[in-house]
């Protein structure tokens, strides 16, 4: 107990040093904690890996009490619960992995002022019974983490978070902090309304992930593609999305018979392989977790080094919050896409045969419009992304492949003229495939049978190659030139804005067509070496052997790898090679209780590789 209230008379600075091992706060971490410490509400917005979560595990360790965290899924939980027993702090997590026992010892310890952070589902917070104990216990705040689970109109609606209301009823005078990292504007009034949060306690942090490089390509093969951009990241942890289960398992299995340690993830697994193989992922080092977007949101690894995209994600929302999955811990990481037009075929059938209501409908496509808009665009990537959620950005971000390999627009309004006149002399009953027939004048039996070979624009279009005219078509349904009649299967269909095109009234411009992908682009993977310029490989070496050893001690002790020492911290003990406790301290992510359990053991072995 004495540890307890010595915690408490500390600074909110005291405890990042000695506890979590930085140096100093980010912005706006220090006055998020001011104001929680307050006893005011607030709602945080701050990009994946800004450290939302020291917001308000510090004000727990401070303010009297436990601090609650509503959290949504339970790999999240377990993984921060486990990250700050590694630290020397309290923290347990009641969820329905935990048989009755262990809920009541929980439970238990709660009464007894035993927890620093309690973290709970919604559903247990919403329990009656629980309800009444959190009555009957000292809270120091509570958390909403994931906040943007409450919008009905976001990206990730989770039903129960509407009730979450109940906090401000039940508990008036506690503290509550609700953070995302992923919220446009309308999303965050929803939060403020839902969650009855003063607007003037808003802390808005940049969305910019500045060490994320944004790749897109056009999908010609996608798995040479994909395999491709692999070769150039060997080694490494990534997370590979596609949209269907049968995709993701039987991309899992080429890669595996391609000699790659890559598993799969989806909702339809049995639950204990499923669970295996995120532990599997979490545990080990050079691990590649092909996936639905089932998986993701409880994963806290930071050195994962990329995420691939097989498919479009459904929004910009989705896109950022799962790219963002990618160098949680500052270093150099990636977000690579290869799109196609089945892609958006696809996505638009998805919504236009859904049993969403009409202004769900119209929201959805708009969401899919301006993710589209970003695939297609030819300026910095970042700009577009954090124009998105309403930041500012007009300098070029120099990271992204818009910026590193500058693409070019094109006046492609003959072209589109072309498209557009097949579109509509074919009836608007077909599909791109036949239309690029049509336009190429390929004489095949089924252009025979419908007479195509004798219409007024069969063959205008030879110039142009069958997958130039695929790409053209796509950029033409990106900008709703075009739509996809989901009904027709995927027959192509003129909009409103295809008149102005076909009269000569607008002008159609269209980005640069991809040629062979350059690789250049795609070197220097290794984090070390991206932020290090080193004239010999000893560094690098012996990183490479502190990691070995971090595995190593991690299978020993039963913990993730990152839960001992972060990839961060073992660069600068590669660089500073440490000789003391005293200057191992000096490290990054190294506090007190992490000193005393690992700083000789990480001495000594730097003793013996020296």
């Amino acid at each position: 107990m004495l540890f307890d209230s010595l915690m408490k008379t500390k600074s909110s600075l005291e405890i990042l040093r000695t506890v979590f091992g930085h140096k100093n706060f980010r912005n706006p971490q220090e006055e998020i904690i001011s104001t929680v410490m307050r006893g005011e509400d607030c709602l945080a917005l701050m990009p994946t890996s800004a450290g939302k979560s020291l917001c308000f595990q510090i004000p727990s360790l401070l303010r009297e009490g436990c601090g609650i965290v509503i959290s949504p899924l339970i790999a999240l939980m377990k993984d921060q619960v486990d990250s700050l027993k590694e630290m020397g702090v309290k923290a347990d997590a009641i969820n329905s992995s935990l048989t009755f026992e262990e809920i009541r010892e929980i439970e238990r310890k709660l009464k007894n002022n035993e927890l620093d952070l309690l973290y709970v589902a919604p559903e247990r917070l919403l329990n009656s019974s629980f309800l009444f104990l959190l009555k009957k216990v000292k809270i120091a705040l509570f958390a909403i983490d994931e906040a943007h689970c409450i919008s009905q109109w976001g990206h990730d609606f989770r039903p129960e978070y509407l009730k979450l209301s109940v906090l401000r009823e039940e508990f008036p005078r506690v503290p509550a902090v609700a953070l995302t990292a992923t919220a446009d504007v309308p999303t965050r009034n929803e939060i403020l309304s839902k969650l009855n949060l003063p607007p003037e306690n808003v802390f808005l942090s940049s969305f910019d992930r500045p060490n994320i490089n944004y790749t897109v390509v056009e999908k010609n093969n996608g798995r040479s593609q994909l395999f491709e951009f692999l070769k150039n990241n060997k080694g490494r942890s990534g997370i590979i999305y596609c949209m269907s289960r049968k995709k993701v398992e039987e991309l899992a299995l080429w890669l595996k018979n391609k000699g790659l340690d890559a598993h799969a993830y989806h909702a339809g697994l049995d639950e204990r392989v499923r669970r295996a193989n995120q532990e599997y992922f979490i545990r080990e080092e050079a691990v590649i977790m092909v996936a639905t977007v089932a998986f993701g949101m409880g994963i806290d690894k930071p050195n994962v080094r990329f995420v691939a995209h097989m498919d479009l994600p459904k929004s910009m929302e989705a896109y950022y919050q799962e790219t963002g999955r990618a160098g949680r811990d500052g270093l150099p990481s990636k977000a690579w896409m290869a799109y196609g037009l089945d892609n958006i075929v696809f996505l638009k059938k998805m919504i236009d045969t859904s049993e969403a209501n009409d202004e769900r409908k119209f929201l959805e496509k708009k969401k899919l419009d301006s993710l589209l808009g970003y695939c297609e665009a030819i300026q910095c990537r970042r700009q577009v992304i954090l124009n998105y959620f309403g930041e500012e950005y007009s300098k070029k971000c120099n990271n992204c492949d818009n910026c590193l390999d500058p693409k070019q627009s094109w006046d492609g309004t003959l072209i589109a003229q072309k498209a557009l006149s097949a579109v509509f002399w074919a009836k608007q009953r077909f599909g791109v495939y036949h239309l690029t027939q049509i336009l190429r004048g390929e004489k095949t039996e089924k252009i025979r049978q419908f007479r195509h070979d004798e219409l007024s624009v069969f063959g205008i279009g030879k110039e142009v190659s069958s997958n130039d005219w695929k790409a053209i078509f796509r950029q033409l349904i990106a900008g709703d030139y075009l739509s996809v009649d989901a009904e027709q299967f995927g027959a192509i269909k003129l909009t409103k804005k295809s008149g102005d095109i076909l009269k000569g009234k607008e002008k159609v411009f269209f980005r640069e067509f991809e040629k062979k992908v350059k690789q250049s682009s795609q070197k220097n993977s290794n984090p070390f070496r991206q932020k290090h310029d080193f004239k010999e490989d000893f560094q690098n070496k012996l990183f490479e052997d502190l990691r070995n050893f971090r595995l190593k001690l991690s299978k020993e002790r039963g913990v993730a790898p990152y839960h001992i020492f972060i990839d961060k911290t073992l660069i600068q003990m590669a660089e500073q090679r440490p000789q003391s406790l005293r200057e191992m301290r000096d490290l990054h992510g190294v506090g007190n209780f992490k000193l005393r359990r690992y700083g000789k053991l990480f001495l000594d072995f730097l003793q013996q590789v020296q």
